[in-house]
């Protein structure tokens, strides 16, 4: 392999808890909640799917988001209005909560690499293997990688609302591979989605999945991509 190609959210870093989100964005904004209201409210959060990179809803979706969630991804608008959407569902304080909530789940702090994202990334740097970063997102998430530490280990990054297309498309990966010249047959996809990240297998590409678990469930899950890498 001459390049592997990685997801983000589930993949390289991991979203903070909902409860988390939450408790966060009301400190900042200055609002309280009782405990118990507030745990409802993120439990509320989680079913609906509102926290981007945390659970995917396990509510139904309203008839009026329904299309916007199938292409949330291809622009920055229809991302905000996906997921803002589906965070009114549920009753907050303050209505600007819902803005404030998209707000935080955007900030470096709120995200945190996998344990061994940098050991990883760091060996194949070292071993002239070429890394490309393909997430289906709506904001840049460059400054996650800078805030972390990763960034000076990723050669390019292909984002779904910078293009107007989002995985399993395969011209998603065909722009990778593009950006890092080099034959998609050569190169190895690792995510967390069968469906999105095993479109590149349409390219030629190796696909290899991880399990998308909280940080602390997954040490070193990412190790093995160096032994596929050879």
């Amino acid at each position: 392999m001459t390049a592997v190609l990685f997801d983000f959210s589930g993949t390289l870093f991991r979203i903070e808890s909902t409860e988390s989100w939450l408790r966060t964005t009301l400190a900042e904004a200055e609002v309280s909640l009782p405990e118990p209201e507030l745990i409802r409210a993120a439990r509320e959060l989680d079913e609906v799917g509102a926290l981007p990179g945390g659970s995917f809803p396990s509510r139904r979706i309203p008839d009026e988001l329904a299309h916007v969630w199938e292409i949330r991804d291809k622009s920055a608008a229809l991302h905000r209005a996906a997921y803002t959407g589906l965070s009114r569902q549920v009753p907050l304080p303050d209505p600007a909560l819902h803005d404030a909530l998209y707000a935080r789940h955007m900030a470096p702090a709120a995200w945190r690499p996998y344990p061994d994202t940098a050991e990883v990334l760091g060996a194949l740097r070292e071993r002239g293997v070429a890394v490309g970063v393909v997430s289906n997102i709506g904001w840049d998430l460059r400054p996650v990688f800078r805030d972390h530490g990763i960034d000076p280990y990723v050669d390019t990054y292909v984002l779904s609302y910078e293009h107007g297309i989002q995985k399993p498309d395969p011209r998603l990966f065909a722009i990778a591979c593009d950006a890092l010249g080099v034959d998609p047959r050569d190169v190895l996809m690792v995510g967390d989605s069968r469906h999105a990240d095993g479109g590149a297998a349409a390219l030629g590409c190796g696909v290899h999945f991880v399990d998308h678990l909280p940080v602390t469930e997954r040490p070193d899950g990412l190790r093995p991509v160096l032994d596929l890498v050879g």
